[in-house]
């Protein structure tokens, strides 16, 4: 073996070594959807349907709902939060996020799945852990993915998106209280695998230890940033760890 094949192997078992520790008394495990799970914008591009959403705002004469920064937003979620925040609980929200819902649904049809997400899942579940959605997706998007790739009843019923009450949305543990509230879990028998500060924010506020998952560097820079102590830029020494458990 030579010694940069050594020095792999000696950081891969380090790796598994922590996520172990990780996931040991993990009893209940809450899954952030689009990044874990799967890419969902991966060809449905995010920065087309932001600015769809811009469009349309600006074709009913809306235009000024928005920021400068909002108008260039690159996020959906961004521009929904935003005309929420000067429009909250308006009939223009619910439909604003309607459009999204239904953009997301056809982001689904074409995501792209997160590497060894998927057996990660069905481990988990044969190991008698139990899974929960926790996101700021549309839970009508997330059991479509789900059921496209045999694993809804590997969390069903307990899928917990967005709801009408956009102030909500992660990084407020709402979601995350949801799920613990419904599968009668301390929060600290439970894990947050999430890969955004949103999602870091949200586990730390309910208590929850979290594992970051970052498909790319920037990606792990801010998760580190923000102050993720575990962050892996794959599962598969996840489902290592899982599987030596």
């Amino acid at each position: 073996m030579t010694s940069d094949a050594k020095t792999r192997t000696e950081q891969t078992a380090n790796e598994i070594g922590r996520l172990r520790s990780l996931i040991e008394g993990a009893r209940v495990v809450l899954w952030d959807f689009d990044g874990p799970i799967c890419r969902l914008f991966a060809r449905h591009k995010a920065e087309r349907v932001a600015a769809e959403l811009v469009d349309w705002l600006a074709g009913r004469g809306l235009h000024d709902l928005l920021g400068g920064s909002e108008h260039d937003a690159l996020d959906p979620h961004a521009v929904l939060r935003a005309v929420d925040l000067r429009r909250p609980g308006s009939d223009l929200v619910a439909e604003l996020e309607e459009r999204l819902t239904q953009e997301e649904l056809k982001a689904a049809g074409s995501a792209w799945p997160t590497a060894y997400a998927d057996p990660l899942i069905r481990t988990w579940t044969a190991t008698g852990s139990r899974l929960a959605i926790t996101t700021n997706n549309s839970p009508k998007v997330v059991r479509a993915y789900l059921d496209g790739r045999g694993l809804t009843a590997c969390f069903a019923p307990h899928i917990y998106g967005r709801t009408t009450d956009l102030h909500l949305l992660k990084p407020d543990p709402h979601c995350l209280n949801r799920a613990l509230s419904a599968m009668g879990s301390a929060p600290s028998a439970a894990l947050m695998i999430g890969d955004s500060p949103s999602d870091l924010a949200a586990a730390n506020d309910a208590g929850v230890p979290f594992l970051g998952y970052a498909r790319n560097e920037r990606k792990g820079k801010l998760l580190r940033e923000a102050g993720a102590g575990c962050v892996t830029g794959s599962l598969e020494p996840l489902l290592l760890a899982l599987r030596k458990r």
